[in-house]
C-alpha cells in the first residue's frame, strides 16, 4: 500500500492529554464559582467540545459559555506537566516524512490548545510559525507501507505511553525545527463547517496535499474520530492510550 499522507488526531492520539484537560476545565469553573470534580467531568463530559460541555453543565448563556472556554485556553497550559507524547507513533512519523511523505494534526480541538501543548511537546509546523497552517503542496514521495510496518503500528496503536524503545530509528531534528521535530500542518474544528464525525476534516487535509483517501493513513482514538476516518475512505488505526 502506497501512503503518501498520515493524518493524526492529538488529544488521545499523538498526545494523552486527557488529565491536563480535565484539570484546566476543573480550575476553569471553579475559579468562576462551580462546583466540578474531575470524577464528574470524566464521566459525564470528557471527549465533548468545549460548548457542548459547558451547555450539557447547565451554562445557558452563550457569553458565559464564552468567557469560560477562552479562560480555560488561558489555565491549559499551567497543566502540561501531565502531558505525553505517544512516542512509538511519533517516531514512526517523523521516520515517514524523513523519507518524503506528509503528516498533518487533524483535530476538533481548539487550535489555541493545540498550538500551546505542541510547543511544549516540541513540535512545530515545518516551514512555518506555529500556529499557522499548512500550505497545499502535490507530489510527496510516500512510502510503501509494509507488513512489518502494519504489524508494528498496530502494536504502537496500543501502545502505552513513552514505553520501550521504537523499532524505528530516532531522526535527528532538521534546522529550524522543534526539539521533537514537525509536521506539515494543522487543521483544527474551525476550519471545516462540519465536525468529526463527519469526514470534512480528514477530507480538506487530503485536498490540501492532493492526495487520495487510497494514499492517506489516520490515526484516531474516538469513536467520532474513527466514524470520519471511516466515511473518509482512507484506512485508519485505532489508538490507545
Amino acid at each position: 500500500m502506497q501512503i503518501r499522507l498520515i493524518l493524526l488526531d492529538f488529544d488521545g492520539t499523538l498526545a494523552d492529554t486527557r488529565r491536563a484537560n480535565t484539570l484546566a476545565y476543573v480550575a476553569t469553573l471553579r475559579e468562576a464559582g462551580y462546583t466540578l470534580t474531575e470524577e464528574e467531568y470524566a464521566a459525564k463530559y470528557f471527549g465533548m467540545r468545549c460548548n457542548e460541555f459547558l451547555t450539557r453543565y447547565g451554562i445557558a448563556d452563550p457569553g458565559e459559555r464564552e468567557r469560560l472556554r477562552l479562560r480555560k485556553i488561558a489555565l491549559y497550559p499551567a497543566f502540561f506537566d501531565t502531558v505525553r507524547l505517544n512516542r512509538p507513533l511519533w517516531e514512526f512519523c517523523r521516520q515517514f516524512r524523513a523519507q518524503g511523505g506528509r503528516v498533518w494534526i487533524v483535530s476538533t480541538g481548539s487550535r489555541a490548545n493545540i498550538d500551546n501543548a505542541m510547543r511544549h511537546l516540541g513540535i512545530t509546523v515545518a516551514g512555518q510559525r506555529t500556529g499557522s497552517t499548512g500550505a497545499a503542496t502535490s507530489g510527496a514521495a510516500g512510502r510503501d507501507l509494509t507488513g512489518a510496518d502494519e504489524a508494528w503500528l498496530r502494536t504502537a496503536g496500543t501502545a502505552t505511553i513513552d514505553a520501550g524503545t521504537p523499532t524505528h530509528a530516532t531522526v535527528t531534528p532538521e534546522p529550524g525545527e522543534g526539539p521533537n521535530g514537525s509536521v506539515d500542518g494543522i487543521l483544527s474544528g474551525a476550519d471545516v463547517e462540519h465536525s468529526k464525525p463527519a469526514p470534512d476534516c480528514f477530507l480538506e487535509a487530503m485536498r490540501r496535499e492532493g492526495c487520495t483517501p487510497q494514499e492517506t493513513l489516520i490515526f484516531e482514538d474516538s469513536e467520532i474520530g474513527l466514524e470520519a476516518a471511516r466515511r473518509s475512505g482512507a484506512a485508519y488505526f485505532r489508538v490507545t492510550l
